[in-house]
């Protein structure tokens, strides 16, 4: 049976994602802060949670927030404080980073495994041509270079497997409700299938890479 981890299951994606994983009969953990207390800010939450765990066949970090205590997305360079940018990295780049120290446990050294973790678009550097939203910007941009370093680290220890940044497109979601104005959304279900199938066409030779819901890659 295949076994699945996801981290932030009880988000509008992560729900998703461990529901369509368990439609097809995969044995799913799901891990959340609102359910469970895991916090992926934290580097001891994540050692207690995550420590014994694994081997998984998939594992999904689908923990991230556009808006961190109230702080909506900064307009413009001039908007940029502190404390919110500080917030941001802590969630969107360093959460991860900290589930990334458990990859080699996680994920098994012998099969094919994937290990995602959900980005953003905006996060590449390549791609923005409208300024804006620079403290979340730079946060995925940060965590883009998190997954790609460790999956190089990974690679030598465990050749099957593909660590990758997915971005899910715009998803109908409390996370981006007040943001989606005229930009077209899919329901999470249909962002979660469409992702499971990304991971799946995933192999080693896509480590390190940054796909789409589509599963084109995306720039860096």
């Amino acid at each position: 049976m295949e076994q699945v981890l996801i981290l932030g299951a009880s988000g509008g994606i992560g729900s998703a994602l461990a529901d369509g994983f368990a439609a097809r009969g995969a044995n799913v953990d799901r891990l959340s802060r609102s359910v469970d207390g895991f916090d992926v800010t934290d580097a001891g939450s994540v050692e207690r949670f995550l420590s014994g765990r694994g081997p998984y066949a998939r594992v999904v970090v689908a923990t991230g927030a556009l808006e961190i205590d109230g702080a909506a997305p900064e307009k413009t360079i001039k908007g940029i404080d502190p404390q919110s940018m500080l917030d941001q990295f802590a969630l969107n780049a360093v959460g991860p980073a900290l589930v990334l120290r458990h990859a080699h446990a996680l994920l098994d050294r012998n099969e094919p495994g994937v290990f995602a973790v959900l980005s953003a678009r905006v996060g590449s550097i390549a791609d923005n041509r409208i300024g804006g939203w620079i403290s979340y910007r730079s946060a995925k941009a940060a965590v883009n270079q998190v997954v790609r370093t460790a999956s190089i680290e990974l690679a030598r220890t465990h050749r099957q497997a593909a660590v990758v940044a997915l971005h899910p497109g715009t998803v109908a979601t409390a996370f981006t409700d007040k943001y989606l104005g005229r930009h077209p959304a899919v329901e999470p279900a249909q962002a979660a299938s469409e992702l499971i199938a990304v991971m799946d066409g995933l192999g080693p030779e896509q480590t390190g890479g940054f796909f789409d819901y589509s599963g084109a890659e995306v720039p860096w």
